[in-house]
């Protein structure tokens, strides 16, 4: 098979390696089928492929995924990449009702996280976060929201994990303190500025540990990254969805307490008692909260 019949990021993948003819077809489909192949069941690939589903599994299986729904979401997540905000509008077709729209949507998105959250992986994260230091969390835009979420909750829990959303000067200063065994976390979704990939690139040499949640598997950033946790992010209008990022940083705080509850219970005792000490909540008393009936 030619080179220059599969997308060159599949070519990377594949390597010196010499596909069968039927996963031949499946790789070159994802070039010349992009769009039907970003949305497509195991069995439709298979049809425009004209292979076996078996044969879809293999070639996925083949260039590094575990399986069809893993690779679907990489093309899905690059070829909407490619895309303006209004050409993602116009994918999406004329709207049956936005908050159905919504909610349908991420529900296909969190069908498909179900099948790519790896337990195994949860844990090691989990660990990298509770072995550093420091965890500095990155994330452009609104893709830093998961970060202050997990920033938030693993501080609650006792935890040193940083939001940085400032770029330039602040942002290195912020990464210049990270020290050997500490951790780097970035929201790698749709678009990410080259300052957070350049980062990210520096984390290694420094012996930084490096977690990249992100939609799509680029070859650049998965080589960097100590974990790479893969997420779906199809929104169901202009702009891509976080209920599955949001749903993997909830899976990663979990994790963070299942390794060691004695610590988590330890750590939000103290803070609760830190907050009733500060008045932080008010009380039924100043009249503030509603009746209870």
């Amino acid at each position: 098979m030619s080179v220059s019949e599969v997308p060159p990021w599949v070519a990377a993948r594949l390597g010196a390696r010499a596909p069968g003819r039927g996963v031949q077809e499946v790789l070159r489909t994802l070039g010349s089928h992009p769009r039907q192949m970003s949305y497509a069941s195991v069995q439709e690939a298979a049809g425009l492929a004209e292979v076996n589903p078996a044969t879809v599994v293999r070639a996925a299986q083949l260039i590094g995924f575990t399986g069809w729904p893993q690779l679907r979401a990489e093309v899905r997540s690059r070829y909407l990449s490619l895309l303006s905000a209004s050409e993602v509008l116009q994918e999406h077709g004329e709207a049956q009702g936005a908050g159905e729209s919504a909610v349908r949507q991420d529900l296909h998105n969190l069908r498909d996280l179900g099948t790519l959250l790896d337990e195994d992986q949860l844990a090691r994260v989990a660990a990298i976060i509770m072995a550093a230091r420091t965890t500095l969390v990155l994330g452009s835009g609104s893709f830093a929201a998961p970060g202050l979420q997990l920033a938030h909750l693993t501080q609650t829990l006792g935890h040193d994990v940083r939001l940085e959303r400032a770029g330039g000067t602040a942002l290195l200063n912020a990464f210049a303190m990270l020290r050997e065994g500490d951790a780097l976390v970035i929201f790698h979704l749709w678009r990410t500025p080259g300052d957070l990939l350049q980062i990210a690139g520096l984390a290694r040499d420094r012996g930084v540990r490096l977690v990249v949640v992100g939609d799509h598997a680029r070859p650049g950033i998965t080589a960097l990254a100590d974990e790479f946790v893969m997420v779906p992010s199809e929104g169901a209008s202009m702009f891509p969805s976080l209920v599955p990022t949001v749903t993997v940083v909830q899976a990663v705080v979990a994790a963070i307490v299942a390794a060691d509850p004695g610590a988590a219970t330890r750590a939000t005792d103290a803070a609760d008692e830190l907050w009733r000490d500060f008045g932080l909540f008010p009380r039924d008393k100043d009249g503030l909260l509603p009746e209870v009936q």
